[in-house]
């Protein structure tokens, strides 16, 4: 499987992306929340770099214990982004605002952003519901590519 987030909103405290199959073709599957861009790298509140990483399943630690109880039948292991280049543990997962990610990716079906610069994603755990089966099953065989492009 091929992903690809366009990040297309940078703004005061987060980015907001779009997340796209583009394994045949370009099939939009949700939007994705980030931190901000920062020159310089801040623990917990700096976006990953662009780039192409692999996606493999991490089947350990607090996240997959909890969405292993919260996602029985669909879990089976947590959306983990390979060799980002000064992070570690970067994981697709549910939040809705920038507090909920300390430079992971937040899935939602909907992008928000308000007058002061701050935006945020809604219905995340729906979002991650529909999209986290085709890509498990493809990190699972060791298949799953994301490509992270700035537009913004």
């Amino acid at each position: 499987m091929k992903l690809h987030l366009l990040r297309f909103e940078s703004g005061r405290e987060a980015t907001i992306g779009a997340l796209f199959d583009v394994t045949n073709g370009r099939k939009f599957l949700c939007f994705v929340l980030e931190d901000q861009f920062r020159q310089q790298k801040v623990k917990g509140e700096t976006r990953i770099p662009a780039g192409t990483y692999e996606v493999r399943l991490r089947k350990e630690g607090g996240f997959h214990a909890n969405y292993s109880k919260r996602f029985p039948k669909i879990h089976l292991g947590m959306l983990h982004l390979q060799n980002v280049p000064n992070f570690t543990f970067i994981l697709l997962h549910c939040g809705n605002h920038d507090e909920d990610t300390d430079g992971c990716l937040l899935v939602g079906d909907s992008a928000n952003f308000d007058a002061q610069g701050d935006s945020w994603v809604t219905n995340s755990a729906v979002a991650y519901q529909r999209v986290y089966p085709p890509i498990a099953a493809a990190a699972a065989q060791n298949n799953c590519t994301l490509v992270v492009e700035d537009y913004a």
